[in-house]
């Protein structure tokens, strides 16, 4: 798992070829005029989700994961919540190979960071995580969906 502010997303282009993909998209692109949905930007290897969501308490949210691809995570409207625990600490659960996710409702996070607008959280296949974590009614975010290496 990494956080960090937008203006270093660059900085972590080495760790996927498709990271600098992702920088280019916010560059190019007005985040805030994209409508909700899915947007590709290189095939089933990298799009966006862009996502208005109910927020969560740390009681509801339910930690995911997943094994073929990366989430860069980016609150617009507010600050974003995300439990964490590794994938090795959780049990065996039923795997959607076809969408990529599991869900482990009972799992209690290890811990939790908090993102603010203009940050971002990148989470590997090896990261569980809880999102939506938050005081906001709604939250307005963006999920880049990146093929992992």
């Amino acid at each position: 798992m990494i956080i960090d502010k937008l203006e270093n997303l660059e900085k972590y282009c080495a760790l996927n070829p498709l990271f600098k993909e992702v920088a280019n998209f916010l560059a190019e692109n007005d985040m805030s005029a994209l409508p909700t949905g899915i947007h590709k930007i290189k095939g089933d290897e990298l799009f966006v989700n862009i996502q208005e969501a109910k927020g969560k308490t740390r009681e509801e949210a339910v930690i995911e994961f997943h094994r073929k691809m990366i989430d860069i995570q980016i609150p617009f409207s507010g600050s974003e919540t995300y439990g964490y625990i590794p994938v090795t600490d959780l049990p065996p659960v039923d795997f959607n190979e076809k969408d990529d996710y599991a869900v482990v409702p009972e799992a209690v996070p290890q811990s939790y960071v908090t993102c603010q607008p203009g940050m971002f959280a990148i989470f590997f296949p090896q990261d569980g995580h809880a999102p939506l974590i938050t005081d906001e009614a709604t939250i307005r975010k963006a999920i880049f969906k990146v093929k992992a290496i």
